[in-house]
C-alpha cells in the first residue's frame, strides 16, 4: 500500500474575472431585451397613436418607454461590448 495520494482529473480554476464578466454579460443581455422591448412597445404606440390620432396617454407612453428605453441599452450595448471585447482578447492571448 502506498502513500501516494491518488492522481484526480485536475479540475480548472475558477477565475473570478471570469465570473464577474458572465455577470455583467447576463445583465447587458437582460438590459438589453428590456431595453429594445420598449423600443417596440413605442413604436406599436406610435403607430397606433398616427393611425388612431395622438392622445395624451399615447404620448405619454411613446415618451416614457423611449427614455426608459434609451437609459437601458446605452450602458448594455456598451457593456456587452466590452465584455466581448475582454473574452476576445482572452482567447489572443491564450489566456
Amino acid at each position: 500500500m502506498t502513500d501516494e495520494p491518488t492522481t484526480t482529473p485536475e479540475q480548472p480554476k475558477i477565475d473570478p474575472v471570469r465570473i464577474k464578466r458572465a455577470k455583467i454579460a447576463r445583465a447587458a443581455s437582460l438590459a438589453q431585451r428590456v431595453g429594445y422591448s420598449l423600443y417596440l412597445i413605442a413604436i406599436i404606440a406610435f403607430f397606433l397613436g398616427f393611425f388612431s390620432g395622438f392622445t395624451s396617454g399615447v404620448v405619454t407612453i411613446i415618451v416614457v418607454t423611449m427614455a426608459i428605453g434609451s437609459v437601458l441599452l446605452a450602458p448594455a450595448i456598451v457593456a456587452g461590448y466590452a465584455v466581448k471585447a475582454a473574452e476576445r482578447e482572452d482567447r489572443e492571448n491564450g489566456i
